[in-house]
């Protein structure tokens, strides 16, 4: 056997290998995501105000599902201040509704992949930049 190929069986069983890892990758990530897709529809987020007034349900993807307010609310007859009230529960249901989706959909991720990346951070710009590099090694390669 020459050098060439040994070089060249060596190249290929470490092909095979990474293209078995990530294979194994896509097999879990396809298994789970009936699972993920019946727990982000079941995923609901409650938030109280500060003084339990004002109570709000949103979505998964932060969508509001309800807002429900105590009698006592009503009382203070001071509009503004209930609409501060509300606005920021919503605020924090929608965030913390963002938080466990992104935490839900990561456990079915990969670690290290560029879509958990994203979905922690939000940062097109670095999962483009690495699909970017990928095109990029990939033209200097053929």
């Amino acid at each position: 056997m020459t050098l060439a190929e040994s070089v060249d069986r060596d190249a290929n069983r470490a092909l095979r290998a990474r293209f078995d890892e990530v294979y194994g990758q896509y097999r879990q990530l396809r298994s789970g995501l009936d699972e993920l897709q019946t727990r982000l529809a079941e995923l609901k987020v409650t938030e109280r105000s500060t003084d339990g007034q004002v109570t709000v349900v949103a979505g998964a993807r932060g969508e509001l599902v309800s807002v429900e307010l105590q009698p006592t609310v009503f009382q203070d007859r001071d509009a503004r201040a209930l609409s501060q009230k509300i606005t920021t529960t919503v605020h924090r249901a929608t965030a913390a509704a963002v938080a466990a989706t992104q935490e839900l959909v990561g456990a079915y991720l990969p670690a290290g992949s560029g879509s958990l990346g994203f979905l922690r951070t939000g940062d097109f710009g670095a999962l483009l930049g690495r699909a970017d590099a990928v095109v990029r090694g990939g033209e200097r390669s053929a």
